[in-house]
């Protein structure tokens, strides 16, 4: 009776340690974000102010940090702003659905990203393609806004309008 104690105890301590992991992976707030976005972001040898109205992040359960915001491209060639939009900025490895490029994760780093022609694209900072992911349409999304995050279960959607795709942050 006393090892079956013993167990029991193991398992719920067990559990409680995989509830508090999930527990603290969360959308940030406007307030954490204030904290810590950055205001400029350099991508394609300039840099560019960041939206912060149109920033989002997340902190996953080994606290993690994910950064993703719209920054203003107009100074930029129209080669480049026709599809560099925003910086992600990943302290996690990001694994996404339907990646192609040969990848369907993403290192830790700081990264351009745009959605185009039905695609998710991120760029590494000299504005070459790493990763590329069919983007979806969210048509019963009630009030799309240019960029979000959304939880969804485990993984997260990140929303440009009512276009998404999906991610996990390990």
């Amino acid at each position: 009776m006393n090892c079956n104690r013993k167990v029991n105890a193991m398992w719920l301590v067990v559990l409680l340690a995989a509830l508090v992991a999930q527990a603290g992976a969360q959308i940030l707030t406007a307030d954490q974000l204030k904290k810590i976005a950055p205001t400029s972001f350099f991508f394609a040898g300039q840099s560019a102010a960041v939206q912060l109205r149109n920033a989002t992040g997340l902190k996953n359960s080994a606290d993690k940090m994910v950064l993703v915001g719209l920054v203003d491209t107009s100074g930029y060639s129209t080669a480049i702003a026709e599809k560099y939009q925003g910086f992600l900025i990943t302290e996690a490895k990001l694994g996404f659905e339907g990646a192609t490029l040969d990848r369907t994760t993403l290192d830790p780093g700081e990264y351009g990203f745009g959605f185009n022609d039905g695609k998710f694209t991120v760029m590494n900072v000299a504005a070459t393609d790493v990763l590329s992911i069919a983007s979806q349409s969210d048509d019963q999304l009630k009030h799309p806004v240019p960029l979000k995050l959304e939880k969804d279960g485990a993984v997260y959607r990140l929303y440009a309008g009512r276009k998404y795709v999906v991610l996990k942050a390990d």
